[in-house]
């Protein structure tokens, strides 16, 4: 399955329910921590809403923990799950979506009030700018001195992502790749093995 992301920080949009205001923020949360910097900063900036409901899969779908939601005082079951339930088709992950609710005077009921909540984070999904997540994977690689210039041009030729250089007797060097761009490192790598030390989630030498 292709996962998506949130393509900006975070994304706003709003409906009007009966006068009661829903407006959703929608943020890329790669973690639970980050999750819940977001929850507070919606917090403090809505601090006189009646409720900020919440639903999140922060991190990547295959982790459970990173799963959650709350209906912030609504009846149970009416805001939080129903906004995780519309979360959990669509293709996202590391996010996070709170709906703000200004009561409008008109009360909806239970049922309502879960149309109201599934509404405001459908009607946000149907234009959120979002973009595929592409795992990364570290990698690291030791060479003689000698090899620093054809090495470098190599994971230019790649797109392999260098995060560290260290300079002593040989380079040791610490990147990030895609698994098509890591498959692609190694095999470009081969003319170099018995001068190189090379390591990555499957293989090493």
């Amino acid at each position: 399955m292709i996962q998506q992301i949130p393509a900006q920080a975070v994304y706003q949009s709003e409906i009007d329910v009966k006068h009661s205001r829903f407006i959703t923020q929608i943020a890329h949360t790669p973690n639970i921590a980050r999750a819940n910097a977001f929850l507070d900063e919606v917090r403090q900036l809505h601090h006189k809403a009646n409720h900020n409901c919440w639903a999140r899969i922060a991190g990547p779908r295959s982790e459970l923990n990173g799963w959650g939601s709350s209906d912030d005082g609504e009846p149970k079951g009416t805001a939080g799950k129903p906004m995780l339930n519309v979360l959990s088709h669509s293709q996202l992950c590391e996010t996070t979506i709170v709906v703000t609710r200004y009561f409008g005077g008109i009360k909806l009921g239970a049922g309502g009030i879960v149309r109201a909540y599934s509404l405001a984070v459908q009607d946000a999904l149907k234009t959120l700018p979002t973009i595929e997540k592409i795992d990364k994977f570290t990698f690291t690689l030791e060479l003689p001195h000698a090899l620093v210039g054809p090495i470098e041009t190599l994971l230019m030729k790649t797109q392999a992502e260098v995060l560290t250089r260290n300079w002593n007797e040989k380079l040791q060097l610490t990147g990030q790749a895609s698994a098509p761009q890591l498959a692609e490192l190694r095999q470009q790598l081969i003319p170099y093995q018995h001068q190189t030390h090379y390591q990555d989630k499957e293989m090493r030498w």
